[in-house]
């Protein structure tokens, strides 16, 4: 059986393969058929049917969930589609609020740039635009009056995150979309990842935005405001001003923010590098004793809501370290404040990322200080951060690129490549191997990368073999946690010894909070660009880093410490859904 197909697209033919749909075989053909409820990432469900194409025969049929018929012909473009696509559209806007002089989405809205391509000017059709209380829950709002019923957040939650925060309730033209159990977001089992955010076209779902606070922050004269930008920011950010995807602009990043007013400039690449420094130690320390193994890491305050409500029973096999943004912002009110002589009250610490969860990391009890003062005061998400600098006024494609400032600006390879999936466990395991009194021949650790669903590797520790686990997206969790359960439940060895885990897909590059994106290949293509700015870094681990042995020989006094472990690592209790 052949495994490739040939049809013609609008008379020109294309060879792809089998199973391949039409919306698939007119892309190759050099054809952009429109479309609004399809994701690459989600299930295609033709809902909108604005994917509308003819078969030779002139039946109609929704091209995005289509498969193409070896020796068939199709056409993608003529008066009957057009017309099709218009009164589709229509419906659609008749439904949807007009306000698009206020709208956050105006410039990113899928149906808003449909109905400039097709020239919709006016409507005669009456208007229906549902109502309802926007939920300000959570870090995720939703305002579903703009919601156009694509079932993309519907999907992604289900289906790519495991977590089933979200319903379709009703039917037709009453049907609507609603956090399961019928309360708010906050109550559901929402763990916040924002990849119903990142996947919505249109309006209905957003960050819950923090630009008031930050603009009265950094007018307040009697504060001194600092920022710091995670690793996956600066290969997503770029694509806002008309840069390629997974150009690295951090240089630009940094000058953006001196020229919004922040007193100071740091990198959570460096708390990453921090991070690493005690999670290796702890790795060693647990397997020295056979203690708690597996290992799993922690970094992703998603996947920990997820673990804590789901797996309670693995709480003892997480990593106590902080995340490298907390471990940042921490150092920021109690390192960085005593070397500059600053009142540790008087700073305003913000951090820009890639992540909704992050606004949500900030507050959770587990982290909270016996003095009353919060490490970081605001998260920003990358879009967020694109809003602000256009607001200003910034030219950020012509700024010269900056250095971010000493202290806690200075980082390796190894915490920059925190922002794609394998790249915490890759940090970690070069220094745990070298803290270990073993000696790396190439740093590269090709196994862990990639975006297959699980990805597994091997490294010899103390002559010991130590396995290794990397997963990303919810969904494929429950197969290495299951496995653990098993070997514990017939008192069997674990099969691994260390586990990564990020909630979202392709890990913090392709987060909640990053750049709006219907690109296949943009997940490969960030991570691509932390990958070779890494290699281009003289200092490429986390041990080398001597910003970090500063911190520990002035400061913590040794990986793993009393002193440490009191500032750097916390805890995690169960929190079953009520």
């Amino acid at each position: 059986m052949s495994q490739n197909i040939t049809v013609k697209i609008n008379n020109t033919e294309v060879t792809l393969p089998a199973g391949s749909t039409i919306l698939k075989a007119a892309e190759k053909a050099g054809f952009k058929v429109p479309t609004l409820c399809y994701h690459p990432d989600v299930h295609a469900t033709g809902s909108c049917g604005i994917c509308v194409v003819k078969m030779e025969n002139g039946k109609m049929v929704r091209s995005c969930n289509m498969k193409a018929i070896d020796g068939k012909s199709y056409i993608t473009h003529d008066e009957d589609l057009h017309r099709v696509r218009r009164t589709l559209l229509s419906e659609i806007l008749a439904e949807h609020p007009q306000d698009c002089l206020v709208c956050r989405r105006s410039g990113s809205c899928e149906l808003q740039t449909l109905a400039a391509e097709f020239n919709i000017r006016t409507n005669t059709i009456p208007r229906r635009v549902q109502t309802g209380p926007i939920d300000r829950s959570c870090a995720v709002v939703m305002d579903m009056k703009y919601c156009i019923h694509c079932l993309r957040c519907v999907s992604v939650c289900s289906k790519q995150q495991n977590v089933g925060a979200l319903e379709l309730v009703g039917k037709g033209r009453d049907s609507r979309i609603k956090p399961v159990g019928g309360g708010t977001l906050a109550d559901s089992p929402c763990v916040k990842c924002g990849q119903c955010v990142a996947h919505c076209p249109v309006n209905a779902l957003k960050e819950n935005e923090a630009f008031n606070p930050l603009y009265a922050a950094l007018a307040n004269k009697d504060l001194y405001t600092t920022v710091q930008i995670a690793p996956a920011v600066r290969v997503s950010l770029g694509e806002e001003f008309g840069f390629k995807i997974g150009e690295n602009v951090a240089g630009k990043i940094y000058a953006a923010l001196r020229r919004l007013g922040f007193n100071a400039i740091f990198d959570t690449s460096f708390g990453a590098d921090m991070t690493i420094m005690e999670e290796a130690t702890e790795l060693l320390h647990r397997f020295k004793n056979n203690d708690n193994l597996p290992l799993i890491t922690t970094c992703c305050p998603s996947w920990v809501v997820y673990l804590e409500r789901f797996y309670q029973d693995m709480i003892p096999h997480f990593s106590s370290c902080k995340s490298p943004m907390m471990m940042t912002g921490l150092l920021t009110k109690r390192y960085y404040a005593d070397k500059k002589n600053l009142d540790p009250k008087k700073i305003f610490n913000v951090a820009i990322m890639p992540c909704t969860s992050k606004k949500e990391e900030i507050i959770r009890n587990e982290l909270a200080q016996p003095d009353g003062l919060e490490d970081v005061d605001l998260v920003l998400t990358t879009r967020e951060l694109a809003r602000m600098i256009r607001q200003a006024g910034i030219d950020f494609a012509n700024l010269t690129p900056e250095d971010p400032d000493s202290l806690l600006g200075e980082f390796s390879g190894a915490g920059l490549i925190f922002g794609a999936t394998g790249g915490v466990m890759e940090a970690a395991l070069r220094t745990a191997s070298v803290l270990s009194g073993g000696n790396l021949e190439r740093l590269e650790f090709e196994s862990i990368r990639g975006l297959d669903d699980i990805k597994e590797t091997k490294i010899t520790i103390d002559n010991k073999e130590v396995r290794i686990v990397v997963t990303h997206g919810l969904v494929n969790v429950q197969y290495v946690l299951d496995k653990i359960r098993e070997a514990k439940l017939n008192n069997q060895e674990t099969p691994w010894h260390f586990i990564e885990v990020m909630a979202c897909k392709g890990g913090c590059v392709s987060g909640g909070g990053q750049s709006y994106s219907k690109e296949e290949q943009v997940r490969e293509r960030r991570a691509k660009g932390l990958y070779h700015d890494d290699e281009k870094l003289a200092l490429r681990m986390s041990h080398e880093n001597p910003a970090i042995k500063e911190i520990y020989d002035h400061f913590l006094d040794a990986p793993g410490s009393h002193k440490a472990h009191e500032l750097l690592h916390t805890y995690y209790t169960a929190k079953p859904i009520k």
